[in-house]
């Protein structure tokens, strides 16, 4: 991780200064009739007085129309951006202010989670602090900087979960087992998911942003994608892992004549039933994010055989599938580790009785 931590300030190749935007407060709305011809999208047609924030001055602009156009109602907090024009400078409203509603649900949700879990709701809270810490001061810095983003995510990924684990769950010998489960798990998910973006020859460029950062940014999107497979596999595999290692302790201490085959048994039947679940989970957690695309598709009245290929739903067929794999692999692994390590590798009578 030292290796690969970035020195100093980033360089981006091509970067665009983005549009200044500003802060204002609707104080009116004044809406007037579309000429013929022309819809009467999100707020019709007509203008607002706008106050900004941090100067008082009001400002007529002209409501937003069009396809995602914020709707827009006296009092609302929106977001403006201002364009050079040969007639002099116009502002536009391009979206609402959310810090204040994004942090009640943020405040609540830490509430719900301390009031729930307690001392465990707050060492999970704190997990989440160093995650968004790793991701925002290594894993992305680290990519922007020009190295190979598999092994960034990989390295990434291992400091995340070395120290989430540990500091949720403790420095106990069930959270060891889950952690050496994860990390095979997660090196085999990067593996197989190197092995099929390059067989189906997947390039990561679905969309305009993709494209956008890969050109401005210099970015090796395959890489991107890559990083992507692991990174978002990471949290559905500390869950199973966990789950096991913590069902096989459980295990051993309710039955202590259980052996290492009775502890696998068992313990495998739980594992078989949290993958049948979280297997849909992962399935629509993908389809959820790209349904906009598929609609897109379908729409256009391709084949299955076409839709099916087209490169969009292909890598979200690879994500999900190559996750799926992953978290296969992290069942049995893990449990016969839990399982050696409980009752330390050797026989007891009742793995003697039932032989």
């Amino acid at each position: 991780m030292a290796w690969l931590w970035p020195s100093g300030d980033v360089e981006t190749a091509g970067q665009q200064s983005a549009a200044e935007q500003y802060a204002a407060t609707v104080t009116a709305v004044e809406r007037e009739q579309c000429p013929e011809g022309q819809a009467e999208e999100a707020n019709g047609c007509g203008s607002a007085l706008v106050t900004f924030e941090d100067t008082g001055e009001e400002l007529e602009v002209m409501l937003p129309r069009g396809t995602g156009a914020p709707v827009i109602a006296d009092g609302d907090e929106v977001v403006l951006i201002s364009s050079p024009t040969p007639d002099g400078e116009i502002f536009t409203i391009v979206d609402h202010q959310r810090s204040t509603g994004l942090w009640v649900l943020l405040v609540t949700f830490a509430l719900a989670l301390v009031a729930f879990g307690r001392w465990r709701g707050l060492t999970a809270l704190a997990g989440l602090v160093v995650t968004f810490a790793l991701l925002l001061l290594f894993v992305v810095p680290a990519i922007l900087a020009g190295e190979p983003p598999l092994l960034v995510a990989i390295v990434g990924s291992c400091a995340i979960m070395l120290t989430v684990l540990y500091l949720t769950h403790g420095l106990a010998l069930s959270t060891t087992v889950a952690v050496i489960g994860t990390l095979a798990s997660l090196t085999l998910t990067g593996l197989l998911s190197a092995a099929a973006v390059g067989a189906l020859h997947l390039t990561g460029v679905t969309d305009d942003l993709s494209a956008s950062v890969g050109m401005t940014q210099g970015v090796n999107t395959e890489g991107l994608l890559l990083a992507g497979i692991v990174i978002g596999s990471l949290g559905v595999l500390d869950d199973v892992t966990v789950t096991q290692s913590a069902t096989v302790t459980e295990l051993a201490h309710a039955n202590p004549t259980y052996g290492f085959a009775q502890l696998y048994r068992a313990a495998g039947r739980v594992g078989r039933s949290h993958i049948a679940s979280v297997v849909n989970t992962i399935i629509l957690a993908y389809a959820g994010s790209s349904l906009p695309l598929l609609i897109l598709i379908v729409a256009n009245n391709q084949s299955l055989g076409g839709v099916v290929s087209d490169q969009i739903i292909a890598q979200e067929i690879v994500r999900s599938v190559v996750a799926t794999l992953g978290l296969i692999a992290a069942v049995p692994l893990t449990t016969a580790l839990a399982a050696f390590t409980v009752r330390k590798g050797g026989p007891t009578p009742a793995d003697e009785v039932t032989a």
